[in-house]
């Protein structure tokens, strides 16, 4: 109970509180799911700035645990210093109240989330890509190494940078680590079920930009979605296979969590472009962390991110004549680039 608790505080708690920081970047900030969103977001673009320097200078895992639980500590403390997390909770609770004319949709809704979240534990497996990712997370736990030896023996061998740029295994051995929790529990069953819990807070949070002030089509989206999810495994290699059945790994977490966030951001920015308002710092710190998390998910979101962030803000940019806030998209650029160069550089 300990350690489920200690894990429920590292997955749900911190990052919402953290989320805070980001309170007044668009009027749906208020909600929990964008708060828990945001906040993870930002845990993980840390993580992947820490993460990847330890990697690359052969530090010990133990070191980098410390350094990320002391900056999680800090932006914690900066968090609450806002003092803005009741009138949070305050604004999450009225949007609760406002759809309970909606109650069966939203009853329906809950019960195949419920249903989807039981049979990710249920129907959990082991495939191929296991024998590296989930071997990584444990040898980082059981040897304190990170990328220094080879998961499919055991034995040691030299830095794999590769791999090493997209650590998302690294922050699963720290999930471990800081709840106790086995490195295979932690992933076949708790971060399935935090990963798959969230996709549906990002779709929440997509769903009121796409039907605002139409009552009652928020939660019929939100069961097609659940729908389309439970009916797509067509393939191995579909995004609800990756959602459902290998969202422990990286590349599952950019295909069904940061590419929707990164979608959500972009409708946020092209709203305010159309409606000539000021977009905050806060907002280009947010959406700069949205991309390089997809770096930590994977090399190739580097890529991604870049492109459709790049492609939408100079779409809007033409539209809207909002020349000058490219610079600011540019900005953002900057980290995956290092990231991709870095990665060029290496191989």
């Amino acid at each position: 109970m300990v350690q489920t608790c200690q894990l429920i505080l590292w997955e749900l708690m911190i990052p919402t509180v953290v989320g805070i920081l980001f309170f007044n970047v668009d009027k749906c900030s208020g909600k929990l799911p964008f708060l828990w969103m945001s906040g993870q977001m930002l845990l993980w673009a840390v993580f992947q700035l820490v993460c990847v320097p330890f990697t690359l200078a052969q530090v010990d895992f133990v070191y980098l645990a410390w350094t990320y639980g002391i900056l999680t500590g800090i932006l914690l403390i900066a968090a609450v210093v806002t003092g803005r997390a009741k009138f949070s909770l305050l604004l999450a609770g009225r949007e609760l109240k406002r759809n309970r004319k909606d109650l069966l949709l939203w009853g329906i809704f809950w019960a195949l989330l419920l249903f989807q979240l039981i049979q990710a534990v249920r129907m959990t497996y082991g495939d191929g890509d296991d024998a590296y990712y989930v071997a990584m997370t444990t040898i980082t736990n059981d040897a304190g190494t990170m990328y220094r030896k080879l998961p499919y023996t055991g034995g040691a061998t030299e830095l794999d940078v590769r791999h090493g740029l997209a650590p998302f295994p690294i922050w699963i051995a720290f999930l471990a680590e800081a709840s106790g929790l086995e490195s295979a529990t932690t992933v076949h069953i708790a971060v399935p079920l935090m990963l798959i819990a969230m996709t549906y807070g990002i779709f929440y949070l997509i769903g009121g930009k796409l039907f605002a002030g139409k009552s009652g089509q928020l939660p019929v989206f939100l069961i097609f979605t659940e729908l389309l999810v439970l009916f797509g495994d067509y393939s191995y290699y579909t995004a609800e296979n990756f959602m459902i059945a290998r969202s422990r790994q990286g590349k599952a977490a950019l295909g069904n969590i940061v590419i929707p966030a990164l979608f959500l951001m972009l409708i946020v920015l092209l709203e305010h472009w159309q409606e000539k308002k000021k977009l905050t710092l806060r907002y280009w710190v947010l959406l700069c962390c949205v991309m390089i998390t997809g770096c930590l998910c994977s090399t190739l979101g580097a890529l991604l991110c870049c492109m459709l962030t790049g492609v939408t803000a100079l779409c809007g940019a033409v539209t809207y004549r909002r020349w000058k806030e490219l610079v600011f998209v540019g900005i953002c650029f900057i980290p995956c680039a290092a990231f991709a160069l870095l990665y060029l550089i290496q191989n």
